[in-house]
């Protein structure tokens, strides 16, 4: 019993060194899950018999290697340098051209920071001296009568939320861009920013909700709040929803309680996909119309990590696993849409079978606490809401697109450590919202951001933002 117990500390002490030394808890698809064999090399594992198997296993084609000039191609030619020997110089004349040999180098023009002169002339009628001059009206401007222009605060929001460059090294950076700018008025920009983005922000939130599917998830983050707790921060959240191919919505909560989730996902009907956190599981039960669906990659993840004590039984299982994430890649590939709940109610079955007498076989000589016991007993008690991918088509069988979408604000709080007031968090939720979803549908977000905010001040009518959405932009 000590030994265990002995085996138990250690596994602990080692996930936890991992955890604060290592490289973190990641999202992604582990190299060693790729590699996985077929669910009848598990079946041997188990029943301990033996069996050929023989396949052909087409060989991959290697990806052409990319040369400098093809990935500059595209760049302008802003310097032409012309060498040319030194004894030609010295007597042209004796010498004549026959070709010429180009090569190239890369250079950058680092931000520079320019004027743009906007001249207004005004006229006054040559008969008529009484009526009033002729004046045409100053072009609205994201910030009403500021000097910074739509380009500029986009430069500065992009810099913070997809760059993650805090304001505070955006001011120290802004001297050698030609002007210092203060970090409190770019703070202020970022307001004025946030304000007129919101009413696409309510547009994305509302065409998600009006949808049957959802994948959901929450990151923690700091909150700098004045009023409250001076010389500490507050754990509050960014909620997430999304759909694959569609855009993402990040909500400003300050807390996890399961009534937070209820506000975000007011008017909801459909398949909700999430993990664990126990909200998900309440919201499905207190509101009619709500299926649920689970992560596979949370229950692959919990037998990876119990590798490294318990290899054997724990590969064995992500063989299975590893099984059905193949499925899903061959249906991906085929494009098989509607037909997908049909081919996994018939090829799911037998892997699905072995897993669970596997993870029941192992959940009886397993120790609780051990890691090998937490990833069965996980696995089990969410058994229910992983098979039901089976009645669906339009379900992924994991939540790793949305996890994935969670990611810019993950690397950004490590710079600039937490929001700096409670009332900042919606802000960034709205911003983060716009260019996490330009970058899923392929958009450029700074010239997005640049272009929208142009647009929105000189707008009278903004009862159809389907234009500037992500999904719906175009450039100019």
């Amino acid at each position: 019993m000590l030994r265990h117990e002995n085996a138990v500390l250690r596994a602990q002490l080692a996930w936890f060194k991992q955890r604060m030394f290592g490289g973190g808890k990641g999202e992604k698809l582990d190299v060693a899950q790729l590699k996985l064999d077929g669910v009848d090399q598990a079946r041997a594992a188990v029943t301990e018999r033996t069996e050929t198997i023989t396949y052909e296993r087409a060989k991959q084609k290697k990806e052409p290697r990319v040369t400098p000039a093809e990935t500059f191609a595209h760049l302008p030619v802003t310097e032409t340098v012309e060498i040319v020997p030194k004894a030609v110089k010295q007597d042209p004349e004796l010498y004549e051209k026959i070709g010429e040999e180009r090569t190239f180098e890369v250079d950058v023009v680092p931000p520079k920071l320019v004027k743009r002169e906007i001249v207004r002339p005004k006229f006054r009628h040559r008969l008529d001296r009484h009526r009033p001059p002729l004046l045409v009206t100053a072009p609205a401007r994201v910030v009403p009568g500021g000097y910074a222009s739509a380009g500029l605060i986009a430069w500065i929001v992009i810099s913070k939320y997809v760059d993650h460059l805090p304001l505070y090294r955006q001011e120290q950076m802004s001297a050698r861009w030609g002007a210092p700018i203060n970090r409190r008025t770019m703070c202020d920009w970022v307001e004025v920013a946030a304000m007129w983005l919101e009413p696409i922000y309510r547009h994305l939130h509302r065409a998600l909700l009006a949808g049957h599917y959802l994948q959901a998830d929450e990151t923690p983050i700091r909150c700098n709040d004045p009023d409250h707790h001076r010389g500490t921060t507050l754990q509050c959240y960014l909620w997430v929803i999304s759909r694959p191919q569609s855009d993402v919505v990040f909500a400003w909560r300050q807390s996890r309680r399961h009534d937070e989730l209820t506000s975000l996902l007011t008017g909801f009907r459909g398949i909700l996909q999430a993990d664990a956190y126990g909200a998900y599981a309440s919201h499905e039960r207190k509101h009619e119309g709500i299926v649920r669906v689970g992560c596979w990659a949370h229950a692959r993840r919990y037998f990876h990590e119990a590798l490294e004590n318990h290899r054997k039984p724990a590969e064995v299982v992500l063989r299975l696993i590893g099984r059905l994430y193949r499925l899903e890649a061959e249906w991906d590939e085929a494009n098989v849409g509607e037909r997908r709940a049909a081919l996994r109610q018939e090829h799911w079955v037998r892997p699905l079978r072995w897993l669970r007498r596997v993870v029941e076989g192992l959940n009886r000589k397993a120790l609780p606490k051990s890691e090998l016991g937490k990833a069965c007993t996980y696995l089990l008690n969410h058994w229910d809401v992983l098979v039901a991918h089976q009645q669906h088509s339009v379900t992924r069988i994991d939540n790793n697109l949305v996890e994935n979408a969670i990611r810019p604000s993950a690397i950004g709080k490590k710079n600039w450590l937490f929001i700096g007031h409670p009332d900042a968090g919606q802000r960034s939720a709205i911003i983060y919202s716009l260019v996490v979803s330009c970058q899923r549908h392929g958009k450029d977000p700074l010239a997005y951001l640049r272009d929208v905010l142009l647009r929105l001040p000189s707008m009278t009518n903004q009862d159809d933002l389907t234009p500037l959405t992500p999904a719906g932009w175009q450039p100019s």
